[in-house]
């Protein structure tokens, strides 16, 4: 007969496959936890940015979650302060997309004159000044879908020129007052004769001042401020409206296609639901024909 295994032997086999098997069951649990970590850390890769919750942000700012805005200010009834608050109905409808967009806002005051250029630059993500869609102006920035249909205005001091009731009475050596780099600007020097003089003034308000004092013969400027000035200043009066057929949009970073799209859709959205339109009636000084629905 053969030789008998020592005693014990086969308890001891047993207790050692048993220790492995719970090591593998172990091993095999560790493994799967480490595969669903994996899976997580992928889709938090994929939402950084994007503000949390819902849809991934797809637009980058100036500012991490805030909507940093270029305007000359006071433009009324668009950009103006009241009681110490900015309102108007630019800022109205700036801060209904922002807040669509989840974003904040960083109103930033600047002049006109080179509000396009400072945007080009990157110092602001958008402007809201009233601005009207121009070729010149698209060759440097983007622009939104049209949010207010524009026109000219032609303001006189009626105490000193009587007479005059538009630009076809204007005369040799008679000053008309324009705010520089705007569409009244062009629209003097490529309408008017070349002996009426045209005086550049770097802010809105101080083309009417210069018309009250009698230094400039007439202004001419966009009609909702020129309406708002001319009720404000009792010596001056609104003689004529040019219809240019203009369009106003908000000015986007060229360089921020991603962003003018979020506005657009967000525009376009306001527009639809009707808080275009509530907006619009809040202002009561726009003159008529202002509204794009209805343009």
């Amino acid at each position: 007969m053969g030789a008998r295994a020592p005693p014990g032997r086969p308890d001891q086999l047993w207790r050692r496959r048993r220790t492995i098997r719970r090591l593998l069951v172990i091993i095999a649990a560790a493994l799967a936890v480490a595969l669903i970590a994996a899976g997580c850390g992928g889709d938090d890769d994929d939402d950084e940015g994007g503000g949390g919750g819902g849809a991934a942000r797809t637009f980058s700012t100036v500012e991490e979650g805030m909507l940093t805005v270029g305007s000359d200010i006071p433009f009324p009834s668009f950009e103006f302060r009241e009681g110490g608050e900015l309102t108007g109905f630019d800022v109205e409808l700036v801060e209904e997309m922002a807040n669509r967009l989840g974003l904040r806002i960083k109103w930033v005051d600047t002049s006109f004159d080179t509000i396009f250029t400072q945007l080009a630059a990157g110092r602001y993500d958008m402007v809201a000044s009233a601005t009207t869609i121009t070729e010149e102006r698209k060759r440097q920035v983007d622009f939104t879908e049209p949010y207010y249909a524009a026109q000219q205005a032609v303001a006189v001091n009626p105490r000193r020129t009587p007479e005059l009731e538009s630009v076809e009475d204007l005369d040799a050596g008679d000053t008309v007052a324009v705010q520089k780099g705007t569409t009244g600007e062009v629209w003097v020097r490529e309408n008017l004769p070349g002996s009426v003089r045209i005086r550049s003034f770097p802010e809105a308000p101080d083309t009417y001042t210069a018309l009250e004092a009698g230094n400039v013969t007439a202004v001419i400027f966009d009609e909702p401020p020129a309406v708002t000035e001319a009720e404000k200043r009792p010596a001056l009066e609104v003689v004529q409206r040019l219809d240019t057929g203009e369009r106003y949009g908000f000015a986007v970073d060229p360089r921020n296609r991603e962003l003018l799209q979020a506005l657009d859709d967000a525009l376009a959205e306001i527009k639809r639901d009707g808080t275009y339109q509530r907006i619009y009636d809040r202002f009561e000084d726009l003159p008529p024909g202002g509204n794009i629905l209805e343009a």
